[in-house]
């Protein structure tokens, strides 16, 4: 029996309401020996007070020791095992701005970046260049033209746009999403060429480096999206949805797209069109009443660790923290505050360390953690735990999961 069977056996309604709060990336290290990280820095008053009211750990993302992209780590805190749902990072995407994706296609999360005359990559995302330099962009890029095969190019935000591939007369119609990423993950050196990672994608691999070659034709002379790489190369997925595995109405509150992606492949509702941090709180109470579970999304505290800005993510774990006497003020019956993984500024990237948790409810079980950090957490009486089981964690402070056996 797995997890998601025995919750489907114990699940048990009431009218508690759960939140998830995640600030993406939120654990980090600190600048040097003994100093303190990102979250540690930052004056977070109201999670340091519910930290002293309910209990902290660090999760695991995926397992001990692996660095997880965005898509595993938020399959996890939803309870969804990472190593068992294989999603790609295309298919959330393209889901999130409501692409439908039909059996056979082929979803892909590109960037926009810059290179130079020699081809070699000086800026991974094109500066972050704003998204209504980037969407003009991308809508011309529908102009590439690949015999046999439906090409569809939507803008998303800043450097991001989404591109599916939809065979017409290649492999029976049906497209193969097994591609390595052409993004080389640095700088001083050209984009990868695509690599098919089993034989049946060879042909969606030939696509994309075709793509990726009329795409560079189409933006020569632009000042900073001179050309793109390929991300995420994946098939339409399938999962359970919390209402079958939880018996939750849920729902997703979310600025960026690939979050609003992954939360519908799961089931939930995603609640209106918020592009600040004070709009989606808006969203939360309008809501209120119609649901028993929210994820709210915060994406800053990732993208400023991705930039290697220690102070510039501080000041966002500050406007992250901020927010939380909205969410209390409503009443929430369990309140959890988490992140998908760690992002420290001083590796400017994704990273494999246990991310800092905290569940409050109204009846959950004190540790003694006077602060909401990672240094706290790492003595917190959840410990360190795999994402998976804070679903289960939740369900059971919030009263929903009956007696296993007798």
């Amino acid at each position: 029996m797995d997890l998601h069977e025995l919750t489907r056996q114990l699940n048990t309604k009431n009218d508690s309401k759960i939140v998830m709060y995640v600030g993406d990336g939120l654990g980090g290290l600190p600048q040097h020996p003994g100093g303190k990280t990102e979250l540690e820095t930052a004056q977070t008053p109201n999670l340091d007070k519910l930290a002293t009211e309910g209990i902290s750990g660090g999760s695991l993302p995926v397992a001990h020791g692996i660095s997880p992209g965005s898509g595993p780590g938020h399959l996890g805190l939803f309870g969804y095992d990472p190593l068992k749902y294989l999603i790609g990072r295309g298919a959330l995407e393209a889901t999130g701005i409501g692409f439908e994706l039909k059996e056979g296609d082929v979803a892909i999360r590109a960037n926009f970046c810059t290179v130079d005359d020699a081809g070699n990559i000086t800026d991974r995302r094109a500066g972050r260049l704003p998204t209504e330099e980037s969407a003009p962009l991308a809508v011309k890029l529908r102009e590439v033209s690949i015999p046999n095969v439906e090409i569809f190019v939507e803008p998303v935000k800043e450097h991001r746009f989404v591109l599916v591939l939809r065979g017409t007369g290649v492999n029976e119609g049906k497209l193969n999403g097994n591609v390595h990423d052409t993004d080389p993950q640095a700088t001083g050196v050209p984009p990868l060429a695509a690599q098919a990672a089993e034989p049946d994608s060879k042909v969606t691999a030939e696509i994309c480096d075709e793509f990726v070659k009329q795409a560079r034709v189409l933006l020569a002379g632009q000042p900073k999206a001179n050309c793109c790489t390929l991300r995420g190369v994946a098939s339409k997925p399938s999962l359970p949805s919390y209402e079958e595995v939880y018996g939750l109405r849920a729902a997703a509150i979310a600025v960026y797209p690939m979050y609003k992606g992954l939360a519908q492949l799961v089931g939930m509702d995603i609640l209106g069109e918020a592009k600040t941090l004070d709009e989606q709180m808006q969203v939360l109470k309008e809501n209120w009443d119609a649901y028993d579970f929210f994820f709210i999304h915060f994406k800053y505290t990732d993208s400023t660790g991705e930039d290697g800005d220690f102070d510039a993510k501080v000041k966002r774990t500050e406007d992250y923290d901020a927010a939380v006497p909205q969410i209390m003020e409503l009443g929430p019956d369990v309140f959890i505050a988490t992140g998908d993984h760690s992002t420290p500024a001083m590796l400017a990237s994704h990273s494999w360390h246990p991310v800092p948790t905290l569940l409050w409810a109204k009846n959950c079980r004190p540790d003694g953690c006077d602060s909401f950090g990672e240094d706290q957490c790492l003595r917190g009486g959840l410990g360190q735990f795999e994402a998976k089981h804070l679903m289960t964690l939740a369900l059971a402070n919030a009263g929903r999961l009956a007696k296993f056996g007798a």
